[in-house]
C-alpha cells in the first residue's frame, strides 16, 4: 500500500458490495480530506475487483486490502486498523459499505476527534436516529445498547454503533490480537476497552439509514454472540 494523501483513514470491509462501493468511494473522497482502505472478502460478486478499479482510478485515496475468504467483520477492521497504524494515519475511522453510515457524517466526526480520543456515530442522542427500520429491529437494537450499558456501566447511548473514529493511540494501547469478537459485540468490546484506558469517548449524532442495494449480514448468531460477550467483558 503506497502513502496516502491525508492523515485520516476510513476502512471500509466488504461482503458482495458491488452496487454500493463505487458511490460510496467517490462521494467519501468527494467528502472528507480522507483516504480510504477497502478490506475485501474474497467476494463472490466480484467487489474485489471493483475495489481494484477505485484503486487505480485514485491511487493516493483508495486503497485494497484482498482476504482470502470471509473471515468476519471483527477481523476484517483489526486488519485495517493495523494497515492504517503501519502506514502512520493519525486517525481511523470505520464504517458500512452499505450506506448505513452516510458520507456526510465523516467531516463531524473528524471534527470531534480533534477534542476526543474515540468518537461514536450515535443513534440515540439528540439529533440521531433510524430510517426503514421496522419495529422489531429498533426494539432490537435500543435494547441490546440498554443492555450493555447496563451491565458494563458506561455512560454511553449507542454502544452497538458501527460507524466510529479513533485517534491512533486508542488502538495503539487496545491488545488488537487479544480482540476476538464480531458483529455488535466487537463495537461494544472496543468501546469498552477504551474507556477502560481512560481515553476520552464522544457521541455525535447521525441518522442511519437501512440498506437499499444488497442484503443485510444482520443474524441470530451475531445478537446471540453480543449477549454472552457482554457478561465476559464485565469480569474481564
Amino acid at each position: 500500500m503506497s502513502p496516502g494523501s491525508h492523515d485520516a483513514l476510513v476502512c471500509v470491509p466488504t461482503y458482495n458490495e458491488r452496487e454500493n462501493l463505487p458511490s460510496l468511494v467517490e462521494e467519501l473522497i468527494e467528502t472528507a480530506p480522507v483516504d480510504v482502505l477497502v478490506i475485501d472478502d474474497n467476494s463472490p460478486d466480484g467487489t474485489g475487483k471493483v475495489a481494484d478499479l477505485l484503486a487505480r482510478k485514485h491511487p493516493t485515496r483508495v486503497f485494497v486490502l484482498h482476504r482470502a475468504g470471509k473471515l468476519g467483520l471483527g477481523t476484517a477492521y483489526i486488519a485495517g486498523f493495523r494497515t492504517g497504524l503501519q502506514r502512520g494515519y493519525r486517525l481511523l475511522l470505520e464504517m458500512d459499505a452499505d450506506f448505513s453510515h452516510q458520507p456526510r457524517y465523516v467531516p463531524t466526526l473528524l471534527q470531534a476527534a480533534e477534542a476526543a480520543d474515540l468518537v461514536l456515530g450515535s443513534r440515540y442522542v439528540d439529533g440521531g436516529g433510524v430510517v426503514n427500520w421496522g419495529f422489531g429491529r429498533q426494539l432490537l437494537s435500543r435494547g441490546g445498547s440498554l443492555y450493555a450499558r447496563t451491565i458494563l456501566d458506561l455512560p454511553v447511548r449507542d454502544l452497538t454503533s458501527g460507524f466510529k473514529c479513533f485517534r491512533r493511540e486508542v488502538l495503539e494501547a487496545i491488545d488488537l490480537e487479544s480482540v476476538t469478537t464480531a458483529g455488535y459485540a466487537f463495537q461494544i468490546d472496543l468501546t469498552h476497552r477504551a474507556m477502560g484506558l481512560g481515553f476520552r469517548v464522544q457521541e455525535v449524532p447521525f441518522v442511519f439509514y437501512e440498506r437499499v442495494e444488497g442484503r443485510s449480514k444482520m443474524s441470530r448468531a451475531i445478537v446471540a454472540e453480543a449477549v454472552t460477550a457482554v457478561w465476559k467483558m464485565r469480569f474481564r
